[in-house]
């Protein structure tokens, strides 16, 4: 589950519960109803900050949720349902009307990876928790929205060569060095204080909401095409 407070200018959205945050249909739904409440209450001049309590970020899908149903092609249904139903919550961060930063104090892992790397900005603990794509590893295709997401939100093809075919786990100094995160630090406390700070730096910048959304979305053109998420033009009332 994860609960959104608002505090001030910004909206704090935390994974609640010290198990590994697994992204399953109840957790997925929690995350779309906190975004969704977020925009619904935005106003020019907040951002939103999403942080997980316990040692995971998120450690990906609920690939045991998945193998519940008793039988391979049960699982393979599940696990479709999983990919198709967390592809909303991208597309809400994507669409969201405000800056997005998260804190990554933990293990984010394959979907709990994407999940962080859909904000506009993430800080990362140096000496717990690492960045990880565990498919190579187990067995699994990589979802089409993954790969754009990886695509176009990470620089350097070497990058998402080694996390994606190497299976490479990650940590905050390589990550902090390779530009996938802002900055690494070596405390859970650390971490919150300096996604806290980037909020409220970004926040007091007041933009337009829909403006920035709209920025987004054209800064990430594959991405949003595959999320189905039309672009808008507006007028500048300075023109």
């Amino acid at each position: 589950m994860c609960t959104l407070e608002k505090r001030g200018n910004l909206f704090l959205l935390t994974l609640t519960g010290d198990d590994q945050h697994r992204l399953n249909p109840t957790l997925i739904t929690s995350l779309l109803s906190a975004l969704s409440q977020a925009k619904a209450q935005s106003t020019r001049g907040c951002a939103l900050i999403t942080v997980a309590q316990g040692r995971f970020f998120s450690n990906g899908f609920d690939l045991a949720w998945a193998q519940s149903a008793g039988s391979k092609q049960g699982a393979q249904e599940r696990l479709l349902h999983l990919v198709e139903s967390f592809k909303p919550v991208v597309a809400a961060l994507l669409n969201l009307p405000m800056p997005t930063v998260t804190a990554v104090t933990g293990h984010a892992s394959a979907a709990g990876f994407a999940l962080a790397l859909s904000h506009d900005y993430a800080v990362m603990r140096r000496d717990r928790g690492v960045l990880y794509m565990a498919e190579v590893d187990i067995g699994l295709s990589v979802p089409d929205y993954f790969m754009a997401l990886f695509k176009e939100k990470m620089g350097a093809a070497s990058a998402r060569r080694d996390l994606l075919l190497r299976g490479l786990k990650m940590k905050g100094d390589e990550a902090e060095k390779r530009g996938i995160v802002e900055a690494a630090y070596d405390s859970d406390g650390e971490v919150r204080e300096a996604s806290v700070r980037m909020g409220e730096d970004l926040a007091k910048r007041k933009w337009d909401g829909e403006v920035y959304a709209e920025i987004r979305k054209g800064l990430y053109p594959e991405l949003s095409a595959m999320l189905g998420l039309a672009t808008k033009v507006f007028a500048s009332p300075r023109l």
